[in-house]
């Protein structure tokens, strides 16, 4: 019951698998015909060399000889020269359809959720968009097409040898039982072996990628040794699953030359009894054991291209899951709905990563346009959750967020994140120019623009420090550059795309005295006229805010200005007090 939905499965993704190349059909078109060509030229050559010895060089025609000897030559020439073109043009489709299908994926990696990412390893991902889809395209330059021709020249042979002796052709496939028992069981231990292999390949990507990222922690806390341990086991493992594959190779093509010599024996043996009493000719024994060999070579190769083949349907079965995966990507509302003013509002607000621990529990608060709302509490109690739902990374389970009246959901992506900027606290810096990165590679935006914003906030006074000044490169994740100087590059982002709503989140964390200064003077900047959300854990910074949210466990708990709060003698006045007692010098505040 289950191998016809199985087989049907399998026809289904080799059809969608050779859909991607519909672009290029013209190619594929021309890169089959030159397959049944060469499927066609191929056996042609032993018939040619039979009439060679028992027309011209039993009869002593040297002309006919010299003719025919032409022929097999200019045959050869034809049939490397279809060889060369074939090859090109399907290693040309596989390439394409590489470049296709890669930038497919990666399409859809940037329009993922964020909580695909929280669940998805990036080493996996990493695998996915480079090694696996490698694999694909070797479909095309080995796969389908090569299998079919290679078919085909074995029908061609087929037909050949039993038109020229059918007793020989007989005796000669006596063996193909055998054969084709040994070529099922590769079939089947080396499709295994290589899921193991991808799985394997996947496996020590993560754990490179991931001990790259942390290498700092891991030489922290002294745990090289032990991460090197782990790292020999998972090479090992993957060592072990490629060198399965090998022997699976290693045993079934002796196998297949065993059984091709077996033949041939047969052959010699059978085709000498029958020359001895005048029932076959030379010329014909010697086609035959052309026609074997020519026989057994296509199916070596079909075997390694059905290898070829599976490993690439096992790939081609992972980026078809990542690439159907509706869930994982973000819906963005196509409507005209536009962001003008900023008010937000946030009604009866509940959220959850998953269902069992709830981080946001019916929360509710509105910050008016223009105005400022402080958002503190103790690590845990939900207060980033909420910049991910203003932003719409995640969407909440119930209640309502609105933006100017209108529901969150209603904008389009484009629309909403265009006008609201979020300062993390941790930034991030790709590899690049410190222009680049301010203005995110968009070169619409001059040079000009990017020093003007950055004198407003600040970053021009350790920029123009810098040996390259704004063509400065940084490393990989701007680690060259210190993390208030981040920061500033983060706040001039901000300054420079003139958003709407201004979201601060811990952006005053972890940082050194002299660049707080200057990042306080670019908050200041930034708060100017905007409605703005300030997540923080030093309540000196958000004293000024028009209103203060006070979140516990995923409920706000206490709300109002910072003198009202204190006057209330509750858990906000407990924290300032505490913080305010541990400090050691003055800390400065944000004032209008």
């Amino acid at each position: 019951m289950n191998q016809p939905s199985a087989a049907a499965g399998t026809f289904s993704l080799i059809w969608r698998i050779y859909s991607l190349a519909k672009s290029y059909s013209r190619l594929m078109l021309a890169s089959l015909l030159l397959t049944v060509a060469i499927a066609f030229l191929g056996p042609y050559r032993p018939y040619l060399m039979q009439q060679c010895i028992d027309t011209y060089m039993v009869q002593k025609d040297a002309d006919g000889l010299l003719t025919i000897s032409l022929w097999i030559g200019a045959l050869l020439i034809v049939q490397v020269v279809f060889q060369l073109m074939n090859t090109i043009l399907s290693g040309t489709i596989g390439q394409n359809v590489l470049r296709d299908l890669r930038q497919k994926v990666f399409g859809k990696l940037i329009h993922s959720r964020i909580r695909f990412y929280d669940k998805t390893p990036v080493g996996t991902l990493v695998t996915r968009s480079v090694s696996d889809i490698e694999t694909i395209a070797d479909i095309f330059s080995e796969g389908l097409i090569n299998i079919a021709g290679d078919l085909l020249q074995i029908i061609f042979i087929l037909i050949l040898m039993f038109a020229t002796d059918w007793r020989l052709s007989l005796v000669s496939l006596s063996v193909l039982p055998l054969l084709l028992y040994a070529g099922y069981l590769f079939k089947e231990k080396v499709r295994i072996s290589f899921e193991l292999v991808r799985n394997e390949v996947a496996r020590l990507n993560t754990f490179v990628q991931e001990h790259i990222q942390g290498m700092h922690i891991v030489q922290l806390f002294n745990r090289e040794q032990a991460e090197l341990h782990k790292f020999k086991s998972i090479n090992a493992s993957h060592r072990d699953a490629n060198i399965r594959s090998i022997f699976y190779y290693s045993v079934f093509f002796p196998v297949v030359e065993i059984i091709a010599a077996v033949s041939v024996g047969l052959i010699v043996w059978y085709g000498s009894l029958q020359i001895i009493h005048y029932q076959t000719s030379a010329g014909v024994l010697v086609a035959f054991i052309m026609y074997v060999n020519m026989f057994f070579r296509p199916i070596r190769q079909i075997a390694d291209r059905f290898n070829t083949l599976q490993m690439g349907m096992v790939a081609a079965e992972r980026i078809f899951k990542l690439t159907d995966d509706t869930e994982s990507t973000e819906r963005s509302a196509e409507s005209n709905y536009k962001l003008k003013n900023g008010k937000i509002e946030f009604n009866q607000v509940s959220f959850s990563y998953n269902s069992e621990y709830p981080v946001l529990d019916s929360v509710s608060f509105t910050v008016p346009s223009s105005k400022t709302l402080a958002i503190v509490g103790e690590t845990g109690s939900g207060k980033s959750t909420i910049v991910q739902l203003i932003n719409r990374f995640y969407t909440h389970q119930s209640g309502t967020i609105m933006i100017d009246d209108v529901p969150v959901e209603n904008y389009s992506l484009e629309t909403l994140r265009k006008h609201i900027a979020l300062v993390p606290q941790d930034v991030f810096l790709f590899s690049g120019s410190v222009l680049e990165n301010i203005r995110l590679f968009n070169d619409s935006i001059s040079e000009e623009r990017v020093k003007e914003a950055a004198i407003k906030t600040g970053a021009d006074v350790f920029i123009s420090k810098l040996p390259e000044g704004y063509k400065q490169q940084v490393f990989e994740r701007g680690l060259s550059l210190s993390t208030g100087q981040r920061q500033l590059i983060a706040f001039t982002r901000a300054w420079l795309y003139n958003p709407e709503v201004l979201i601060l989140d811990e952006a005053t964390a972890n940082i050194d005295y002299e660049s707080e200064q200057l990042i306080q003077q670019a908050t200041r900047e930034l708060m100017k006229n905007r409605t703005c959300i300030i997540i923080a854990h030093r309540l000196s910074t958000v004293v000024n805010a028009d209103t203060i949210v006070v979140l516990k466990a995923g409920r706000i708990i206490e709300q109002g200005s910072h003198h009202k709060l204190i006057s209330k003698s509750g858990t906000y006045k407990e924290l300032f007090e505490k913080q305010f007692a541990s400090a050691q010098r003055p800390t400065e505040i944000i004032t209008e």
